[in-house]
């Protein structure tokens, strides 16, 4: 059931001065079900940074990334939850990513009233990475975060919202600078943990981690995810998700796994409501 507004307003306040208190970054990850018109996730970050909490998003955009490359006649293959990315896939996919969503979201969000710069991994070689598997194509393992512009946006006032493409690490002799695609939950957890970031929160479009009787579970140690893991409880793209919040949790914070679409869903996860799967 949703909050009427002064109850949102509430915990939105007490949400936002606990984080403000700690002086905790927040980074948030959202995806398919937080890029419609029909859920809080852009008005709850309008409304934190009015309450003085840094976010900082990382988004992603799996389904219009699909349907550009229907368009082009090029079909997604999927391993392990990880999108396979040749070259024409990757000008498709950092055309979307950068272009097309990333700046609609930017314009969304300052025509509720926030102060938010896109930009993307690619940008003060934010996310350098490496080739992942050869089976994947173009697609990349972080090998190292510079926080510099995040940072920056972040002291500027703004909401940095960041597109997850990166640089390839240059090999010897090979000074050719080359695009690669990263999934969003992996950037979303090496951000996280480069910032030092109090939480990170993933809005998705299920309830949060399910055990095998598709109950929801609302606390996981780390061992416990490891074992969901490894076990193949968790499939598909709820594998690089938790693998994201193991990553978040080394430098000490918090992640939290919700439903997206529920309203106020980020402001009641900062704010310590029982919402989603909580790890850590």
């Amino acid at each position: 059931m949703g909050m009427n507004a002064p109850q949102a307003e509430a915990v939105s306040a007490r949400g936002a001065q606990k984080e403000t208190d700690s002086g905790g970054t927040i980074v948030v990850k959202i995806g398919g079900s937080t890029l419609g018109s029909h859920d809080t996730t852009l008005h709850d970050l309008v409304e934190l940074q009015r309450q003085g909490v840094n976010s900082v998003v990382v988004h992603g955009g799996g389904k219009i990334i699909s349907d550009w490359m229907a368009k082009q006649g090029v079909m997604p293959r999927f391993v392990r939850g990880l999108r396979v990315t040749d070259a024409p896939s990757l000008d498709i996919v950092v055309a979307v990513l950068t272009g097309l969503i990333n700046k609609n979201l930017v314009a969304s969000l300052v025509e509720l009233g926030a102060r938010a710069v896109g930009i993307s991994g690619v940008d003060d070689g934010m996310l350098r990475a490496n080739i992942r598997d050869p089976e994947l194509g173009l697609v990349g393992d972080v090998v190292g975060v510079n926080a510099d512009p995040i940072s920056a946006a972040l002291r500027s006032g703004c909401i940095p919202v960041i597109a997850p493409v990166a640089l390839k690490v240059a090999d010897d002799g090979d000074a050719t600078p080359t695009l690669l695609n990263i999934n969003a939950d992996t950037a979303a957890g090496e951000i996280a943990s480069a910032l030092g970031a109090s939480r990170l929160v993933f809005l998705t479009d299920v309830q949060g981690v399910l055990d095998t009787s598709r109950r929801l579970i609302p606390r996981l140690t780390e061992r416990q995810a490891r074992g969901l893991i490894s076990s193949n409880v968790a499939a598909g793209g709820m594998i690089p998700k938790l693998e994201a919040c193991l990553t978040a949790l080394h430098s000490g914070g918090v992640s939290h796994i919700v439903d997206g679409r529920k309203p106020s869903a980020l402001i009641g996860a900062i704010s310590g409501e029982t919402l989603g799967t909580r790890i850590g």
